[in-house]
């Protein structure tokens, strides 16, 4: 297999493992095993966990990066590309379920051993608030733009522990019509506000 080949499937590894298990349950030997490489040719990739930490950091940052676009390529209004970050929670409802967020799991995993990839994983949380704030802009809610943005984001958080918590489907699905209601207030208000 190709070196870098390897490295990404030593990368998607390390991904899944750290958002199943957790990074501090995660051993060299758990993604090497994954991966079916030899601890040798495993070390060739990366010397530290810390280092395998930085490209599963770098990986998530750079798929949500890719994602975000995504929904500003084919979600026509901001309203819409708003639902598809809400809906979120239902799209990846079973992993949630079992595992939590893997953004904010790993987050405060690293928060709670006061790691210093902590501020690094946190970007992830930054784009996804600074990404709600501009579609929030660009409906029309200039002044409150970002309180929603911090309201979105940490409503997804809440849900995806209570979910993880009670494992109550129901609850996730009335919580996003909640949340989407709620949304559709605030964009016929800013509509109504021109």
């Amino acid at each position: 297999m190709p070196g870098k080949e390897t490295r990404r499937l030593i990368v998607e590894a390390a991904d899944e493992l750290f958002y199943e298990r957790g990074f501090g349950e995660t051993s060299f030997a758990d993604i090497a095993a994954a991966v079916k490489i030899s601890r040798g040719n495993f070390y060739y990739h990366f010397k530290t966990k810390d280092e395998i930490l930085e490209a599963v950091i770098e990986k998530r940052l750079l798929d949500r990066i890719a994602m975000l676009e995504r929904w500003d390529e084919i979600r026509g209004s901001p309203e819409d590309r708003i639902v598809c970050f809400i809906k979120i929670v239902i799209t990846n409802q079973t992993k949630i379920m079992a595992y939590g967020c893997p953004v904010g799991t790993l987050t405060a995993e690293l928060a709670k051993i006061d790691h210093p990839a902590s501020s690094r994983a946190n970007e992830i949380m930054a784009l996804f608030r600074d990404w709600l704030t501009r579609q929030f802009e660009v409906l029309g809610c200039k002044d409150k733009a970002e309180d929603h943005a911090l309201h979105v984001l940490s409503w997804s958080q809440g849900v995806a522990t209570l979910a993880q918590a009670f494992k109550d489907e129901a609850f996730v699905t009335r919580e996003v019509e909640n949340i989407v209601a709620w949304l559709d207030l605030n964009a016929r208000l800013a509509t109504s506000s021109r």
